[in-house]
């Protein structure tokens, strides 16, 4: 594997040089903010990342103050002893997209945020205090205990609160593969995820560079120049 300094030089001549580069980097995730978010906050969250998948973005940003409405301000106490009937009546409210898989993720993720709110205090607490170094560790979390949060969803969920985390998005994977790490021209499996991981973590001890401007900087040096990269 070669140095990160090639990936990010290749990264500033794409975008116009260091400054330019650097300009597009978010702010530095800060791990404090995000252990004192409220739980019903991480479950809007999740339920706008769940219901972006398969949808045009826009369209569910544009009636997000109605999902806020319909599902109650996203209270887990509350939606966890709601009655049947108050799912069943969301699947023709037209307030929200009327999807009923994902309208009942809904529920079954507030009962997932109340069980680590009952576990470490709040859901921002174990958000915020899961090593860096086991990203991948906190994906596989996603995937077997909450709903509709596996691959993608969950990592642009975690990327949206504030955690401080790669993805996994083609641009990401092509270079890494570029850079030499031997990993599935396909779908990543388990062991790809371990290599990523590891690739990771070695190129934050390298560079002092949080995980998320590591995988965005990757992101930015692959394709034509002028050309969105996707992260």
């Amino acid at each position: 594997m070669g140095s990160f300094a090639e990936i990010q030089e290749r990264a500033e001549k794409r975008k116009g040089g260091a400054e330019a580069l650097r300009a597009l980097m978010p702010k530095v995730p800060d791990h404090g903010v995000l252990r004192l978010t409220p739980d019903d906050r991480l479950l809007s969250e999740m339920t706008r990342y769940v219901f972006y998948a398969g949808f045009v973005r826009n369209i569910i940003d544009s009636k997000w103050p109605g999902f806020e409405a319909a599902f109650s301000g996203f209270d887990p106490a509350f939606l966890n002893f709601v009655p049947d009937d108050y799912w069943h009546d969301l699947t023709s409210d037209t307030r929200v997209v009327r999807n009923g898989a994902k309208i009942m993720s809904v529920r079954a993720n507030a009962h997932f945020i109340r069980e680590l709110a009952e576990e470490h205090g709040s859901a921002g607490h174990f958000f915020a205090d899961w090593p860096v170094e086991d990203h991948i560790g906190l994906l596989a979390v996603l995937d077997k205990r909450a709903d509709r949060l596996g691959g993608m969803s969950g990592q642009y969920f975690l990327r949206a609160i504030g955690r401080d985390s790669f993805v996994t998005s083609h641009d990401v994977l092509v270079c890494l593969r570029l850079a030499g790490l031997p990993i599935s021209e396909t779908k990543p499996g388990k062991k790809d995820f371990r290599l990523i991981q590891d690739q990771f973590n070695a190129w934050g001890t390298e560079t002092g560079l949080p995980q998320t401007y590591l995988s965005r900087i990757c992101a930015f040096s692959v394709g034509m120049p002028g050309e969105e990269a996707e992260d």
